[in-house]
């Protein structure tokens, strides 16, 4: 078995409000500073580190984990598994 690392990346889905990335960006507008950034998205990020005998393997056991512990709402969030070499 090998150990990969595992990046779970959720953030709100197209056409889903993200209230945390308006005020950054608002934040911004306001101040007068950084005129070239024109939106901020928030997303969540968790980090797992697990041992699997293949990085398919460790990707389908974190999406497991994730769907069974149910950390976002596949209504409005998008979900992205990135799997690395530990």
């Amino acid at each position: 078995m090998d150990t990969y690392n595992v990046h779970v990346t959720i953030e709100n889905k197209p056409g889903i409000s993200d209230p945390e990335g308006d005020t950054i960006l608002n934040d911004l507008v306001l101040k007068g500073t950084h005129k070239t950034v024109s939106k901020i998205k928030t997303a969540k990020m968790l980090k797992f580190t697990i041992k699997e005998k293949d990085k398919k393997s460790a990707q389908f056991k974190i999406q497991e984990i994730c769907d069974e512990l149910r950390i976002y709402n596949p209504m409005v969030s998008k979900v992205t598994i990135d799997v690395f070499d530990a």
